[in-house]
């Protein structure tokens, strides 16, 4: 598994087998109606198709519904905070990303909700490595390098797409820039369905997303996949070159998805929630088809482990994002 450099390297598996198991049988009258799964981004991006993926075999497990709800906008921040001020009783969980928790804290200087008071961490479901992705309508780049001196010789001639001004797209893209030493302009859009139509309409010339969701457009020749952000070739796009066999300074680029439900959840119902992520990540089945996504699977957290990784991310992150000088009220 490709981790992000705040995590250390160890076994996850097992972990959830003895921690969250028990807790999940003692409480079984939760949930006892459909639970609703708040998606903070529009349809066709990653954090939906990964959890729609998942809502199966986690409602198998809970023995009840799992409603997905879409409510993008904020850079994703809408649909979280109203997972965030939503009553702390199992009825509402929200999928959010490094994005909508970790990068918001620094990003936006009146945000409605503290990610690390108002919510309560659940469980990881995938890790996200990216990869740096060009049109090739209107647009000849065919190598990273090419795609550096191109950048350097016409300062803010051309455009880069985002999930949304803050999303990982959008600081990877421009912590790019300031390591090859380069200006371009940003572009947001609501979610990953979008951003990808705008670059393959050459829009904007490139982004960063995941492997898994640009694969298909570079296969119709509408788009060209330069380098991967992680630290070896994608088994999505094995031909694909790392930045650092590109010769592309190092710089962090990835993300990850997880539950997260309002604070105050009963630990129980937390516990419950993880274990159903869990049973979900045990299907090799469902493993494989997001390692073919290009996002693998998190499995064998428990919710403090989470919540303690999400202190670290967000301690991680805000340096990185005051630096890029992205901003929000």
């Amino acid at each position: 598994m490709l981790l992000p450099p705040s995590l250390p390297r160890r076994g996850l598996l097992g972990l959830a087998a003895g921690g969250l198991a028990a807790p999940a049988l003692a409480q079984p009258a939760w949930p006892s109606g459909p639970v609703r799964i708040i998606i903070p981004f529009a349809p066709g991006g990653g954090t939906d198709v990964t959890i729609r993926l998942m809502a199966p075999r986690m409602s198998a497990f809970l023995g009840q519904p799992l409603v997905m709800e879409n409510r993008p906008g904020a850079g994703s921040t809408l649909g979280t905070d109203l997972v965030a001020k939503s009553p702390p009783d199992g009825s509402v969980f929200v999928h959010a990303t490094l994005s909508s928790t970790g990068i918001a804290a620094a990003l936006y200087r009146h945000l409605p909700y503290d990610p690390i008071r108002d919510l309560a961490p659940i469980a990881p479901t995938v890790f996200v490595p990216l990869v740096l992705a060009v049109t090739t309508t209107g647009w000849d780049i065919r190598t990273p390098a090419q795609l550096v001196e191109t950048l350097r010789a016409s300062p803010n001639r051309y455009q880069y797409g985002s999930n949304g001004i803050g999303a990982t797209g959008h600081l990877a893209s421009a912590n790019f820039l300031t390591r090859i030493g380069a200006q371009a302009v940003h572009i947001p859009y609501r979610g990953g369905g979008e951003t990808f139509g705008a670059l393959v309409k050459g829009e904007v010339q490139f982004l960063h997303d995941i492997t898994g969701l640009l694969q298909p457009h570079a296969n119709a020749g509408t788009i060209r996949c330069l380098f991967v952000t992680s630290q070896e070739r994608s088994p999505v796009m094995p031909d694909v070159p790392t930045a650092k066999e590109a010769g592309i300074p190092d710089y962090p680029a990835y993300s990850w998805f997880g539950l997260f439900g309002p604070a105050g959840t009963p630990a129980p119902i937390q516990a419950r929630m993880a274990a159903a992520v869990e049973h979900a990540l045990a299907d090799p089945a469902l493993l494989a088809r997001l390692e073919g996504l290009g996002t693998p699977g998190m499995p064998g957290w428990t919710p403090q482990r989470f919540a303690q990784y999400v202190k670290d991310e967000t301690a991680l992150w805000g340096p990185l994002v005051r630096a890029s000088g992205a901003e929000q009220n």
